[in-house]
């Protein structure tokens, strides 16, 4: 059975949602035997949930039809359209006809940013940006400047929040656009959206906000948050990838990125993907009924690993003061490490964790977000991301703290090993 090979999602709860992962996947070699992957790293991506696949299968199986054809089949596609548009409302407390369906959330975030912004380019051509946006939000602004746009890029303090007060401030006469993310994906630091939306509608100015990291994880009203615009993306709460949307506030123009048919109003063209949507609105569904649950039961997993990091390794630094980190997210700094080697080793250990962005993993260059932060590159250099999910349990993080010890001090001893026998590294 194809859901055999995903979590054992019969036990899903706050206390036990926790189970197998894909076989071909997640199990390594290590020290001579097979060890099963504890996978830290869902501000990446999630795992799919039980029912969510379900659903998504079915709907490949009978819902293959084209749902914007008027025929009976197309008409029953298109209904299963409609009820995961009602979920992902719901879930946003937006209403039917502010939310746009696109294929995930850079695709949203680049009709937000650009789409928008060319909608009301005769009123000016100025948008403000903070400097730890998501590079589908920077990119997208680096695309309007070689469109004639000036762009603003709003500092942040060394937790990674923007000031309210400079982003007032920069504002000009000509400004159509202000986006700032609600969660940032490196470190968890959660923005004052509230107020900025508050100040921001006062001057008739668009607010977007990059909730990619934050729909699924903490109750979103997008009326208290005082935004007109704001993407999320499936993957992130347990949903498919290849699905996302775009709420847009009822009154708000914006320009369409693609042209073809009239789906979507037109603003986003395209034949629908009836099974991504599907699951999109399956997870919105469920993560709508379990956000406190899960959250509470996160947060003790994340404050048992931050007490644990805390003893190993002393000398580390954790980034972005609770009171405004989003609770799964555990970012640290250790001093003297080279993230990459400690990611590969961890890795080697079934420990899965990330150095910052998914989309930059790799990269060479240090991490605009830690630079934004004022964080110098030889710390930064060590800089590892623990983002936790209800799927993870209590032992994994006693076993991931197991690991880390391991490959800290081996690196420490091959160090003292060095420095005694031979003075190569002895400063003195």
């Amino acid at each position: 059975m194809v859901s055999d090979l995903y979590f054992n999602w019969h036990r899903f709860s706050p206390m036990t949602c926790y189970g197998s992962f894909m076989l071909d996947d997640s199990v390594v070699s290590h020290g001579g035997h097979r060890t099963m992957t504890i996978y830290f790293d869902h501000n990446a991506t999630t795992p799919l949930h039980r029912e969510v696949l379900q659903e998504v299968i079915a709907a490949m199986e009978t819902r293959w039809h084209n749902a914007s054809s008027t025929h009976a089949p197309g008409l029953r596609a298109r209904s299963d359209v409609e009820i995961a548009r009602e979920e992902i409302a719901a879930l946003l407390g937006a209403s039917l006809e502010e939310v746009i369906l696109t294929g995930g959330g850079t695709e949203a975030g680049n009709l937000a940013v650009i789409g928008a912004s060319m909608a009301r380019r005769e009123r000016g051509t100025h948008i403000v940006v903070s400097r730890v946006e998501h590079h589908a939000v920077l990119h997208a602004a680096a695309a309007l400047e070689r469109r004639g746009f000036d762009v603003t890029y709003a500092d942040v303090d060394a937790d990674g929040r923007v000031d309210p007060d400079a982003i007032v401030a920069s504002l000009r006469p000509t400004t159509v656009l202000v986006s700032v993310m609600h969660a940032n994906n490196e470190t968890g630091a959660i923005q004052p959206i509230g107020e900025l939306g508050r100040r921001l509608r006062k001057r008739d100015i668009l607010f977007h906000t990059d909730a990619v990291q934050t729909v699924g994880k903490l109750h979103i009203d997008v009326n208290d948050l005082g935004v007109d615009l704001l993407s999320l993306s499936a993957h992130k709460f347990h949903g498919p990838k290849g699905a996302g949307a775009l709420y847009v506030r009822d009154g708000v123009e914006v320009e369409p990125l693609m042209h073809g048919g009239a789906q979507e109003e037109g603003i986003r063209p395209g034949t629908y993907n009836v099974p991504a949507i599907v699951g999109l609105g399956v997870a919105a569904r469920l993560a709508r009924r379990s956000i406190d649950e899960n959250a509470g039961y996160i947060v003790s997993l994340v404050e048992r690993l931050e007490r644990g990091l805390l003893r190993i390794a002393p000398e580390a630094k954790i980034l972005v003061d609770k009171r405004h980190r989003l609770h799964n997210t555990l970012t640290v700094c250790f001093p003297g490490e080279n993230r990459e080697s400690l990611v590969t080793n961890l890795d080697l250990h079934g420990v899965a964790v990330s150095t910052g962005a998914a989309c930059t993993a790799g990269a060479s260059e240090p991490s605009h977000v830690l630079a934004a932060m004022g964080i110098g590159e030889a710390t930064a250099r060590g800089a590892v991301r623990f983002s936790l999910g209800c799927t993870n349990a209590a032992q994994e993080v006693d076993a991931a703290l197991s690991a880390l010890r391991e490959v800290l001090g081996r690196k420490r001893g091959i160090i003292e090993r060095l420095r005694d026998g031979f003075g190569i590294l002895d400063s003195s």
